[in-house]
């Protein structure tokens, strides 16, 4: 926090401001509670009691995975949490003993799982950090407030302005006062606007877009195809020779989540019969089947909105004091990578070590700095494999001299992690970033990677559970 007083008076006394009431703001303020004797987090929408979609979240009905790297992550902010997900029923899917997966060509074999994945719906995991974080007397919410600017000037942040949405709501906006802002309002952030109002610098932006776009639906599996028996989800994954994927994966309340994507000349229709029908352009006709014998329970829901937008608070320029970015507003991946909530927590994780750290003062521009680190694997990984895909376009998509040495040894792994169970291990935890990609190269994987066979891969999709332990 710049300008924090190290006392327990001058903490009191501080007030920070999260704009956003999401997964990374709510986080965010968890963190800043420790700092601040008053958090504020200024939300658009009116905060439900329940585990329900809302607008605020537009992709929010859509399917949505909390990697092993954001498990771990929130179980460090919030200790206890991943047994209480759990217990509201969230499955966990093993990785890949539980799934049945089709990638470049070929069927992988259901080795027994080195990651797992947490499936329930986004209004569920949402619910559950609210009700832990807004129990904090620290922390409040302003609901069905939106932020239209910041206070302050080009040094120094010193608020926000806040308007009341709604019905019943005053005419105009008023300041809000705080010695931090941290913004945390997702993908249609304005900072960089706001920023500009002040006279300080917007930050530079990464843009790749491959045109990607998805469309889901809820359905209940009523022939007992999916279960601990046979699989729990079927997982078909795009790649830039065939650009249609797929995910069916069980949520809560036992529906299981179908998403279907394709790319900007061809995308998925959301009536339900066309939804049907694009499943026929899946390279194979399982996940169609699947949905011609289960029951739909909702409409078909779209969402276009999957550039990766890295904004580069990082890099030099004049940026005013206490103001920081995180979560979506910061670095915005794809979401079809299902890493969005896992960065969000490790946002929050990275935060919280940057202002504890007992040998350097938490400035602005540290702290920022810390935040996109912890952003930047996820970044590495949707960017690079978005920039290969056909029609991508966006001023990151050119591969540099340097990152192709690096590619040839990728491609030698992803060949290889089907089957070989040390690359395979290495590998799903760098996806799942449980691991950094340093850990690619470690000896073992190495030799694999450079010296190991291809070996073989099941004809066809393998249907039954192995028998090795699952879990």
């Amino acid at each position: 926090m710049d300008a924090a007083q190290h006392t327990d008076g001058g903490a009191r006394r501080r007030h920070a401001v999260v704009v956003g009431g999401s997964l990374a703001g709510l986080l965010t303020a968890h963190v800043l509670a420790a700092h601040a004797g008053r958090v504020t987090v200024v939300e658009r929408d009116l905060l439900p009691e329940g585990p329900e979609p809302r607008p605020g979240v537009p992709q929010g009905r859509h399917l949505h995975v909390l990697l092993e790297g954001g498990q771990r992550a929130l179980e460090s902010l919030l200790p206890g949490f991943l047994a209480g997900l759990q217990a509201a029923g969230a499955p966990r899917v093993g990785m890949p003993s539980d799934v049945v997966q089709w990638q470049d060509g070929r069927w992988f074999p259901r080795l027994p799982a080195t990651t797992h994945l947490c499936t329930g719906s986004r209004p569920q995991l949402e619910q559950l950090v609210r009700r832990r974080v807004l129990a904090r007397p620290e922390i409040t919410v302003l609901p069905a407030t939106e932020a239209v600017g910041l206070l302050g000037g080009p040094d120094r942040v010193r608020g926000v302005l806040v308007r009341e949405r709604g019905d019943g709501a005053r005419d105009g906006a008023r300041p809000l006062p705080a010695d931090l802002v941290v913004d945390a309002s997702g993908r249609g952030t304005r900072a960089p606007e706001w920023l500009s109002a002040l006279g300080a610098e917007p930050p530079p932006e990464e843009h790749i877009d491959t045109g990607l776009a998805y469309a889901s639906r809820v359905y209940r599996d009523t022939r007992g195809a999916l279960g601990p028996a046979t699989s729990l989800g079927y997982y078909l994954v795009p790649n830039p020779a065939q650009v249609y994927g797929a995910v069916v994966l069980p949520l809560e309340d036992g529906t299981h989540l179908v998403t279907l994507s394709g790319l900007r000349d061809d995308r998925p229709p959301t009536d339900p019969e066309g939804f049907e029908s694009y499943a026929g352009r899946l390279p194979h006709p399982l996940v169609q089947q699947w949905m011609r014998g289960a029951e739909p329970l909702s409409p078909v829901y779209g969402f276009r909105r999957t550039a990766n937008v890295r904004r580069r608070y990082d890099l030099p320029g004049r940026r005013p004091a206490g103001f920081l970015a995180t979560g979506d507003a910061l670095c915005t991946v794809n979401p079809i990578y299902g890493q969005g909530m896992a960065v969000a927590a490790l946002c929050a994780v990275a935060l919280r070590d940057a202002l504890a750290g007992p040998r350097r003062t938490p400035t602005t521009r540290r702290v920022q700095q810390a935040l996109l680190a912890a952003a930047r694997q996820a970044w590495d990984i949707s960017a690079g494999a978005d920039r290969t895909m056909p029609g991508a376009v966006g001023n990151a998509v050119g591969v540099r001299a340097v990152d192709r040495p690096a590619g040839w040894y990728l491609r030698r792994v992803q060949e290889r992690y089907a089957t070989d169970p040390a690359v395979a291990r290495a590998f799903r935890a760098v996806l799942s970033l449980s691991a950094p990609v340093t850990s690619l190269f470690a000896p073992a994987v190495a030799r694999a990677v450079l010296f190991g066979p291809v070996l073989p891969t099941p004809a066809g999709p393998p249907l039954t559970h192995p028998d090795e332990d699952r879990h």
